[in-house]
Order: C-alpha cells, then sequence, then structure tokens
C-alpha cells in the first residue's frame, strides 16, 4: 500500500472544496482519501512506500480525449499547410511507410510525453492497434483506442475483430467503435459501420465538422451536415463523440444533445491548421459533454495538456468576444473528470475510494502559482509541464520530476525509445 500524505487535495467531485489531507493506495485503486489522520487503520505491516507531498496538490489526471500518438515521427515536419494538403500530401504517403513495430517504437515517444504533461490516460486512434496496445501496456499507461476505418484501410471486420479481441484483455486498455471520419468513407461504408453500433449496441467516436471545407463536401453529396447526416444513418443511437466539432449549426447541437454525442475539442491543432474555434460555450450551454484531446504530434505539435487548458478558454472568449466564457473551473473538469466518461473510463473520473489511482502531483512552489490565490484556475491560466512532480497510473508511478531531473517507470531507457524513433525517422523522411 502506498501512502500519499501531506497534501492539498483537489478530488473533483461535484462541489467537494479542496481541502488538505492525504490518499492511500493499494494495488491499482484508492482505499482513502481524507483528512489526516485518517480513520482508517494502517496496515500492520506499514505503507509499502509513503510520500510526503510537501503541501502541493494531488488531482485525478488529466484524460487526451483525442489523440494520433504514433505520428510522433512527422513532428515538425509536416507544417504550415492546411488540413486537406497535410493529410494528402505530408500525412498519408508517409504513414504507408510505418509498420507496425514501428507504431509501437513511436508510441513510446508519445506516452513520454504524456506522462510529463499529467496525463494519465489516452484515447488513440490509428493504424495499428494490437502494437499500440502493447507499447501502452509495456509503459503501464491506460489507453482507449478506437478505430480509424476509411476507404484505404483497416474495414468493418477488423474493426469488430479488435473491438471483440482487445476489450477485457488487459486492465490498462480498451477498445471502441470508430471510424476516420465521413469525408473518407464511402455511403456503404458508412452504413456497415452504423449496423456493427447497432449489433453492439456500442458508442462510436470519429472526427467530425473540423473544416468548413468537410462540412460544404458533405452537404454536396448528401444535402445535410456531417453531424444531421451520420445522425441520419443510425450512427449516433447508442451515442458517442465528435472529434473537433468545430464548425457546427444550432440544428447539429440539437442532434448532439438528442443523440447523447460528446465533444472532444482541440484547440492546439485547429488553431495550427487555421481550421476553426469550436462553439465549445454553445456544446457547455446546451448540456454537451465536452472533453479535450491534444490531436496528434504532427498537427499540434506538442502533447500538452496545460497549453490546450488554456487555449479552450482563451479561444472561446475571444469567439464569444466574452472574458467571461469557458471559466477555468469548467475547462478543469473538461480535462481531468469529463474526459473520463467520455472516454468510458468513468473510475478515472475523480479522486474517491475505489476509483482508480490514476494521479498527478502539482507542484505548488514554483513561480508560477506563487501567491497561492485560486489553485484551478491558477492550474489552467498559469499552470505548465513543470509542474508536474509525479504522474501515477493504477497505482504505479510512471514518472517523477525531482528538482529537474526526469524519472521514467516505463520498463525501457528513454535514451533507447528516442533512438528507436530517430531510426524510423530517418528511414521513412529520407
Amino acid at each position: 500500500m502506498i501512502r500519499l500524505y501531506n497534501a492539498r487535495i483537489l478530488t473533483m467531485r461535484d462541489n467537494e472544496p479542496l481541502f488538505e489531507g492525504e490518499i492511500w493506495v493499494e494495488d491499482s485503486r484508492i482505499v482513502y482519501v481524507g483528512e489526516t489522520p485518517a480513520p482508517l487503520k494502517a496496515p500492520e505491516q506499514g505503507f509499502e512506500k509513503e510520500i510526503d507531498c510537501e503541501g502541493n496538490l494531488l488531482m485525478p489526471g488529466f484524460k487526451n480525449a483525442h489523440t494520433h500518438s504514433a505520428m510522433t515521427f512527422l513532428r515538425s515536419s509536416a507544417d504550415d499547410m492546411p488540413l486537406a494538403s497535410w493529410l494528402n500530401e505530408q500525412v498519408f504517403p508517409y504513414e504507408a511507410k510505418l509498420t507496425p513495430e514501428d507504431i509501437y517504437s513511436l508510441s513510446r515517444v508519445a506516452i513520454l510525453e504524456y506522462l510529463t504533461s499529467g496525463i494519465t490516460a489516452a484515447m488513440e486512434m490509428y493504424l495499428t492497434p494490437v502494437t499500440i496496445a502493447k507499447a501502452f501496456q509495456d509503459a503501464g499507461m491506460r489507453l482507449v483506442q478506437v478505430g480509424g476505418v476509411n476507404n484505404f484501410s483497416q474495414s468493418p471486420e477488423l474493426l469488430e475483430e479488435w473491438y471483440t479481441g482487445l476489450n477485457g484483455k488487459n486492465a490498462l486498455t480498451s477498445f471502441e467503435l470508430g471510424f476516420h471520419a465521413e469525408y473518407t468513407c464511402s455511403h456503404e461504408l458508412i452504413k456497415k459501420l452504423a449496423d456493427l453500433a447497432h449489433k453492439y449496441k456500442a458508442p462510436v467516436f470519429t472526427h467530425i465538422s473540423e473544416t468548413a471545407g468537410e462540412v460544404e463536401g458533405c452537404i454536396e453529396r448528401y444535402g445535410m451536415t456531417p453531424v444531421a447526416f451520420l445522425a441520419s444513418e443510425g450512427m449516433f443511437d447508442y451515442g458517442g463523440a465528435g472529434y473537433h466539432l468545430v464548425h457546427t449549426t444550432q440544428d447539429d447541437i440539437r442532434i448532439m444533445k438528442e443523440k447523447g454525442i460528446s465533444a472532444v475539442t482541440n484547440p492546439g491543432s485547429n488553431t495550427k491548421l487555421a481550421s476553426g474555434i469550436a462553439p465549445v460555450g454553445d456544446y457547455l450551454r446546451n448540456g454537451i459533454m465536452v472533453g479535450i484531446g491534444t490531436d496528434g504530434p504532427a498537427s499540434n505539435n506538442c502533447l500538452d495538456m496545460f497549453r490546450e487548458m488554456f487555449l479552450v478558454t482563451g479561444l472561446a472568449k475571444l469567439r464569444e468576444k466574452d472574458a467571461s466564457a469557458v471559466p477555468a473551473a469548467d475547462v478543469l473538469k473538461m480535462a481531468a473528470s469529463d474526459g473520463a466518461k467520455i472516454m468510458r473510463i468513468p473510475d478515472a473520473d475523480c479522486l474517491a475510494e475505489g476509483k482508480l489511482a490514476d494521479i498527478i502531483l502539482l507542484d505548488l512552489k514554483q513561480p508560477n502559482m506563487q501567491p497561492i490565490n485560486n489553485i484551478p484556475c491558477n492550474i489552467v491560466y498559469s499552470g505548465s509541464k513543470l509542474n508536474v512532480m509525479m504522474t501515477m497510473v493504477g497505482g504505479k508511478v510512471l514518472y517523477e520530476n525531482r528538482c529537474g531531473e526526469q524519472i521514467f517507470n516505463v520498463g525501457e531507457e528513454c535514451a533507447e525509445i528516442y533512438r528507436d524513433a530517430q531510426r524510423i525517422r530517418d528511414r521513412i523522411l529520407g
């Protein structure tokens, strides 16, 4: 059993204020969250490990609700282009050269970066789910995968195989139904995917309405926006989520609310690709759940939840011309709690007895956190990766930052992970 004590604790449970106390962890779960001294009896043999948090903050880890981890090999090589050119000229041709083993190695680079940003779970859409699952399992990182079916790769048959075969195999990983986007799937393929959703009574996840051109193209093809078209095909009869959802109408928002379609906003990627600003405030006002994703490291280019949180609120304020739009408390809830619900890992949404021990420790003694006024606002408006002192997933400490020294416990030395990634990059890009 691990004891985390002398901490400020932000549980992210509804309306529970920040307090001083401690957390006990046994195996992968939290067994106590509360004040010191704990009413529970300490184990007779003592704690396996005790961590003095020195007055710093414990809270649930962040959930990266949309990413393409293995695109690390294209980081800062496919830049300054609009989405269509970026995909067709810089992404798809090079991705075709990747092997499953490449994707395993490239994913491990992203995992290291997630940990330094306090991210304890990622929702992944990429090409080889079996090797991606192994990369996350080997590192001890939590993973939810979705299919990326389109006209050129994967298939409904493979999607079903992964859905039935990768769920329940490992406590750290799961798999959900998904496809790349309406504009990369034929009508026939869309119908087959909707049939799968009905067969398993399962939610579906996909890119939707990322660019104005995507929406215009769908209207030309089907006379409807992507949200309306996919809903009309029965795709979201059991809920799901859309990635990006930048260009939506009031009717789209009505459909999203009716069908239980959550929104995963990706402000860093959408800003860099000039795709637009998602109407996050409208979603919240209509009771639509919102999560935050980094998108892939080729379109962002960093995997930093602190930057994403600031962009969510900052861009919403600009879009609405209202400094009170999408306040920090709402953004922190998206990153730490609602992302877990969208990803279908509800046991990771807050710190409470019986919940998963996916916990981060944030340094409040850095200059950007001083003096202490409002800690949740500080995290969103002035927090950074430098504040992440520890990232724990499933009760295991995978990352520590001790006085600037980064220590990873992911089963392999970072230097070797970096060397593998560089070799892959050099082979593919030359």
